[in-house]
């Protein structure tokens, strides 16, 4: 297969972990003989200090263009700390999500056996858990008019829904369910809000026509609770834009960090994938930050293209990782050595390359030569 990718490595961390992501990428295509070409774009900080523009036209132009788009992290110190400034670098990402019609966010979160110790939450509560979150992503309260009054005391932000908007996302929830536990979990808040009652109300009428999948609802405030007492009940969580936002970040305490969340963006077009980690600049250029998040990334685009194989390649490298603790410092076990982000991607790649072969040498990884003997 040949792909031309988008590459959008952003601000902070993100062409560190991006790297690695294509580090991946490349292994996968020697081992399975296909062709990735990729096309770097700016978007961002960095696009606002060379063009003025958080998305600039060229960016978009070259996304439109592409099979899919690797996306890093967007955001500075800058303009986080600026409550003040009208051009923010998230602009640029949200602007990008309308341009490419994208509707659905989709993010994977599991427990790793190895990982589970590095939890706040009890072994025996996460062990075992394994949930994806389908977050509708181009309406809500995100999107529709906000509006701060003249004297700046007051404003409002006007969430909004429609049943085609709903729809998409439900059909790609269910049938993703098909494919697993068979159970679909709506999140909203029925008992307050008029349009969870249309999305509770349309979400019930698209079940009827997938019979072997379980619907239930949860109120957004009872599942905030329920993903920490007891995430194994979940199997598929269908929700909208805010809520998807905040229940997905909470969910990463079940993995032990958010280095290890992945995402897709789902558009009719493209689909643009992406850790949901932020660019964490107090990290940048130090080679210390989780790339894992953006290599399973990786693996989320390839299944997209139906290449499982090449996807489960990726993550038992991943699992291989994690297993023999060659892991950055923020998921490292107690007497474990910590490895750089680029000796994490190296090794990754390394062993898609030769799968085979599972004997470590140790030294030789934390002196950054080849992990494979």
């Amino acid at each position: 297969m040949k792909l031309t990718i988008a590459v959008i490595p952003g601000d902070g961390i993100g062409p560190e972990v991006t790297a690695q992501a294509k580090k991946a990428l490349d292994a996968v295509a020697e081992v399975y003989d296909h062709i990735f070409l990729y096309k770097e774009a700016q978007m961002g900080a960095c696009a606002m200090e060379s063009t003025g523009n958080p998305l600039p036209d060229a960016t978009i132009e070259i996304c439109k263009k592409a099979d899919a788009i690797l996306y890093g992290a967007i955001g500075t110190l800058k303009y986080d700390n600026d409550p003040e400034a009208k051009i923010r670098p998230e602009q640029g990402l949200f602007r990008l999500r309308k341009e490419l019609g994208l509707y659905c966010n989709v993010r994977p979160v599991k427990a790793y056996e190895k990982l589970v110790k590095n939890s706040p939450l009890k072994k025996e509560v996460i062990q075992g858990a394994d949930i994806v979150i389908y977050r509708e992503l181009s309406g809500g309260i995100y999107f529709d008019t906000k509006e701060l009054s003249e004297d700046g005391l007051s404003a409002f932000d006007i969430c909004s829904y429609t049943v085609d908007q709903i729809s998409k996302v439900a059909h790609l929830a269910f049938k993703a369910a098909q494919n697993r536990k068979k159970k679909v979990t709506l999140i909203d808040k029925a008992n307050v809000l008029e349009t969870s009652r249309l999305w509770r109300k349309t979400v019930t009428e698209i079940a009827k026509e997938y019979t072997n999948v379980e619907l239930d609802f949860m109120f957004v405030d009872n599942a905030a609770l329920q993903i920490v007492l007891n995430p194994k009940q979940f199997d598929v969580i269908l929700t909208e834009n805010l809520f998807g936002d905040i229940i997905s970040d909470e969910a990463s305490v079940i993995s032990g960090s958010i280095g290890l969340l992945a995402s897709s963006s789902i558009g009719e077009k493209t689909a643009m994938f992406e850790p949901i980690h932020g660019s964490y600049p107090q990290a940048k250029g130090k080679d210390i930050a989780n790339p894992l998040a953006s290599i399973l990334s990786a693996a989320m685009l390839l299944e997209h293209f139906g290449l499982q194989e090449e996807s489960d390649a990726i993550k038992r490298a991943l699992e291989k990782s994690l297993t023999l603790g060659i892991t950055t410092e923020d998921i490292k076990g107690k007497n474990q050595y910590s490895a750089s982000t680029s000796k994490v991607g190296g090794f990754i790649a390394d062993y898609i390359l030769n799968q085979e072969d599972s004997n470590m040498n140790f030294k030789n990884i934390h002196m950054g030569q080849s992990t494979i003997i």
